[in-house]
């Protein structure tokens, strides 16, 4: 291990990408503290603190909307729409062609991919901004509320300062992936939530260590930091952990490393995502129409259904993990495309015969290993759930501290992902120099 980063940080030309890519955080890090014009911060602080999806939304712009600055959504429209891309060429031929183009077909994927996410990005700032916008004095300064008719305006004009925010952060992925360390996406996503662990372990501090302080108190901080510690190396072991299905070759000789790798959690962090946005958007809808549970029947039952606090919703939050885990897993890797390249290289599963019953062999390992990864990372989502209750956590510190959930699986995942890549370039530039 410590050969591998001696090597790595010996590498001039490894050095100077980490720099790059440092000084490139930096210049998104300094972004995130610039305000929107118009915006008043203070208001808006709370109104995130108590919304589950603004919080995911925070943690993938790197904190910039809680601060609602002009990066407010980050990397976040380019991500979805990279998902929206991948699962339109199951379903639009023109785009599954592209995917079989090599390069060229991923230059014309890329392109619309960032045709759809600056309108993502558009649609999402302007539904953050009239839904927070539903009462002005909750979103802007004090000083343009005289103009009652020209609200829709101001909220137009400040949806392309967060439009052209996410833009540049795109672009500041690009630079990342070409000219930096690689995964530049990944990587603004990994550093705003890396810059949030010292606000948590501040916040802990001050719960457990301030005014009356106690032993209780003591054994509290020590178990949730044992606890944390014991997720992270839950995670890089699950995250690294892969089933080999063996694979036997008709045209050579058996080896060891015949097989085709299948990640645990092929899905990776996505299923997590995309429940907790299914679920969060009723209560956002509800609460933008200023509902209580209290007052109204359906508000109330809305809660009942969509809220991590409540049994059921509970219960539909695991669902929702384990659905989008298969279908994304089963998306990811397709049982009907491996079984038809093992034809094509007279290859075949020991046991089973080519075609139809490969076919089905591997929808059932497939299935098997998902079921694993699918609990692995409902286990994950619901630890900080379950951690909030346990130690009583107020829905500010919640938001703060998380032990576990989808910021350590992105961390974790990219800095193997961003090690092993580093690995890669350092081995290829040994191999160039003696061959050259």
């Amino acid at each position: 291990m410590f050969e591998k980063l001696k090597k790595i940080l010996g590498n001039r030309d490894i050095v100077l990408k980490i720099i790059y890519t440092f000084i490139l955080l930096l210049v998104f890090k300094a972004g995130t503290y610039i305000p929107i014009p118009l915006i008043d911060t203070k208001a808006i602080t709370e109104t995130i603190k108590g919304n589950d999806f603004l919080t995911i939304l925070n943690a993938f712009s790197g904190g910039g909307l809680s601060k609602f600055s002009i990066l407010a959504l980050g990397i976040s429209p380019y991500i979805t729409a990279s998902i929206i891309i991948q699962m339109l060429q199951l379903i639009i031929p023109k785009f599954k062609e592209y995917s079989e183009q090599g390069e060229v077909g991923k230059v014309k994927l890329n392109r619309w991919t960032r045709y759809t996410t600056v309108v993502l990005a558009m649609i999402q700032a302007l539904a953050l901004l009239f839904g927070l916008g539903s009462r002005p004095e909750n979103v802007l300064i004090g000083s343009i509320l005289v103009y009652k008719d020209q609200f829709w305006l101001f909220y137009i004009y400040m949806a392309i300062v967060i439009t052209a925010g996410s833009a540049f952060t795109m672009w500041l992925a690009d630079l990342i992936t070409r000219h930096g360390i690689g995964n530049g996406s990944s990587m603004i996503i990994s550093a705003g939530i890396i810059a949030s662990i010292p606000t948590m372990f501040t916040t802990l501090w001050n719960k457990y260590f301030g005014s009356g302080f106690t032993g209780a108190h003591l054994t509290c901080f020590i178990v949730i930091i044992l606890l944390y510690i014991i997720m992270i190396l839950g995670v890089v072991f699950f995250e690294g952990a892969t089933r080999k299905i063996p694979v036997q070759y008709s045209n050579r000789q058996a080896s060891n490393n015949d097989g085709i790798p299948v990640k645990l959690n092929s899905a990776s962090v996505i299923p997590v995502i995309f429940a907790s946005t299914l679920m969060s958007i009723p209560l956002t809808i509800v609460g933008i129409m200023g509902l209580s549970t209290s007052s109204s029947q359906g508000a109330y039952w809305i809660d009942q259904i969509f809220s991590y606090n409540q049994p059921i919703g509970i219960v539909l939050y695991i669902v929702l993990i384990y659905f989008f885990s298969f279908f994304y897993s089963f998306m990811m890797v397709d049982p009907d495309k491996i079984s038809e390249n093992l034809d094509q290289q007279a290859a075949f599963i020991p046991g089973y015969r080519p075609g139809e019953e490969t076919k089905k062999q591997l929808s059932r390992m497939l299935f098997r290993i998902t079921l694993i990864g699918a609990t692995y990372l409902t286990v994950l989502a619901l630890v900080p759930i379950i951690v909030s209750k346990a130690f009583g956590f107020t829905t500010s510190e919640a938001s703060v501290i998380t032990i576990g959930g989808t910021s350590l699986i992105i961390v974790v995942g990219v800095a193997i992902q961003t090690f092993k890549q580093l690995e890669t370039i350092s081995e290829t530039k040994e191999i160039k120099g003696f061959l050259d």
